[in-house]
């Protein structure tokens, strides 16, 4: 029997996504991006509090396959998997009530830039690098490839990435803020490991609520954030964690997070 092409485990409310197509470097199918959905609904029905979402092998991910019975050269229209798979993924990991740390284990490249830096917390390899290849042949950038890529490195810089279709590395993607670390190879899963149980063992529905802001933050006035901080304070002092921190504050004890 073949090995699925994407893995989930869950273990200590830790949930573990491994994109597992290492002979071709992780790239997707639209079956992958259906697979990766069905994972992340299995994820949340076992219990899990956070999620870290890597590639098997040397790679994170090459991005879309267009290979061995999945050239899109075949199709009239090339934006025809966005629709019927990749766009829905990334939405769902944008919204997803869970923390997301990311493990960039190697090439992320195209549709795999993306979901890279779709994690809250990104840590890579130092041997790791991200590239927006898709002008190499001839179209554009998907998978919100163009809003993360503004977001995550400013307009010019983002213009260069996309239009030149460089190799940028992952210290430099450090250093331009991109993402978080970069860390030594063969400490990449026990540093993002250690980050997302982290993550698990916190306020579930506060982690929930940030995530959710911080993206609405980005395009909105600071009017609009206001009003938005203020109901979500509202939110997150109701839930039980909260409760449960103000109490350990006032008894100088360590609080139990139970992610209600």
């Amino acid at each position: 029997m073949s090995e699925p092409a994407v893995r989930l485990t869950v273990e200590g409310g830790l949930a573990t996504l491994t994109l597992n197509r290492p002979d071709r470097l992780n790239s997707l199918t639209p079956a992958m991006g259906h697979d990766m959905m069905a994972a992340l609904d299995d994820a949340l029905a076992q219990g899990a509090r956070a999620l870290l979402l890597t590639g098997a092998g040397r790679g994170f991910c090459a991005g879309a396959d267009i290979g061995e019975g999945n050239d899109v050269t075949a199709l009239e229209d090339y934006g025809l998997p966005l629709e019927q798979s990749y766009n829905a993924l990334v939405e769902k990991i944008a919204q997803y009530p869970l923390p997301v740390v990311t493990a960039v284990n190697g090439p992320a490249v195209g549709a795999g830039c993306s979901l890279a830096l779709l994690g809250d917390i990104i840590v890579a390899a130092r041997s790791a690098y991200f590239m927006w290849s898709f002008v190499k042949v001839g179209i554009v950038p998907d998978c919100g490839g163009t809003w993360l890529a503004v977001k995550s490195a400013g307009l010019q810089r983002a213009l260069e990435l996309m239009m030149l279709g460089e190799k940028l590395p992952a210290e430099q993607a450090l250093a331009w803020g991109m993402i978080n670390r970069v860390v030594d190879d063969a400490a990449l899963m026990e540093e993002a490991t250690t980050l997302a149980r982290r993550l698990a063992t916190g306020p579930t529905q506060a982690y929930a609520l940030i995530r959710r802001a911080a993206r609405t933050a980005a395009q909105s006035s600071l009017v609009d954030v206001l009003a938005m901080e203020r109901q979500n304070q509202r939110t997150a002092g109701l839930t039980q964690d909260a409760r449960e921190a103000m109490a350990a504050f006032a008894e100088k004890r360590v609080p139990e997070f139970r992610g209600r």
